[in-house]
């Protein structure tokens, strides 16, 4: 098979387009022939070996925990997947080797779920990290109706995810955002402010008494106005930095979920979420894929798209 790889760490320059052998499928994995793979900011901070004091990694590594595709095959214990069923996952293992910028991988069946109908290859590829993500960010804030969400980055891959599972559940959501971004913003169910100096007063304008909830996608300055804003420190979850458990707030690094996956989809079905593609590119340019993603300034998300 084709796959994007790197022999050693460091930047854009290891970067190979290789031939690979096939995945070998476990008895509880399917092999899913690949037609779209989300690229996030983790592939490239994986590339550059900022997890490796996290999870061990074997070279040749196949980059990549987001796919859509179809089944090819499915491993002696699997019951829940058949050839030519429609998927799509969050493919995270123990350990990074076998990853989804490639034709095919091997998925164990708690890293998948039905491809959402109503989404085409390249939103369903772009969804399954940042959707769960969010998914898990709000679970842990416990959002309901009739709260104020604060959404820091809002317009990001995560952040436009997260506008709308909040909306959804029906609360209001105040998002962060460039002034480029305040209709798109609006477009989605959110209210949008201007990030930057002077945030927490621009979010009291709009919500005099605090917020409820803050889900911070930036880290830094922004955790600190969500722990200025918030009254319950439980109700502050961050993606981007760990002092939010100093705070008593929750620090979400997403899980592989099959039923969160069943309920995204089940959202995008019911017209109720989609995905915002700001970029797509052919597998064999992962690596200029990378360097916009690393650019930090998408709207939505970055996909790859497997022939």
């Amino acid at each position: 098979m084709k796959a994007i790889a790197i022999r050693r760490y460091g930047g854009p320059e290891v970067v190979e387009y290789l031939d690979l052998p096939d995945p070998k499928v476990g008895p509880d994995s399917v092999l899913v022939e690949v037609r779209a793979a989300g690229v996030n900011p983790v592939d490239w901070k994986v590339r550059e070996g900022a997890l490796d004091g996290l999870l061990d990694a074997h070279f040749p590594l196949v980059m990549g925990w987001d796919a859509a595709g179809v089944v090819r095959a499915v491993g002696g214990g699997v019951t829940e997947f058949a050839p030519g069923d429609e998927v799509y996952g969050y493919v995270r293992k123990d350990t990074v080797e076998h990853g989804t910028y490639a034709e095919l991988v091997a998925a164990p069946v708690r890293t998948l779920a039905r491809k959402p109908a109503a989404l085409d290859w390249a939103r369903s590829g772009g969804l399954p990290l940042a959707g769960l993500t969010a998914l898990q960010g709000l679970r842990a804030l416990r959002v309901k109706a009739g709260d104020t969400v604060l959404v820091h980055a809002a317009a990001g891959g995560v952040g436009h995810l997260a506008v709308q599972i909040a909306a959804a559940r029906g609360a209001r959501v105040i998002g962060t955002a460039g002034a480029r971004n305040h209709d798109y913003l609006r477009g989605l169910g959110a209210e949008p402010v201007a990030h930057g100096e002077g945030l927490a007063e621009r979010v009291r304008a709009l919500a005099p008494d605090g917020v409820d909830a803050a889900l911070d996608l930036v880290g830094g300055g922004a955790l600190d106005v969500s722990a200025a804003l918030v009254a319950d420190p439980s109700r502050i979850a961050s993606v981007a930095d760990y002092r939010v458990r100093a705070l008593g707030g929750h620090y979400v690094w997403v899980r592989p979920d099959a039923a969160g996956l069943a309920e995204l989809a089940a959202l995008a079905d019911e017209g109720r979420l989609t995905v915002t593609v700001a970029s797509t590119f052919p597998l064999a340019q992962a690596g200029s894929a990378q360097a916009l993603s690393a650019e930090g300034r998408t709207r939505g998300k970055i996909v790859l798209l497997v022939d």
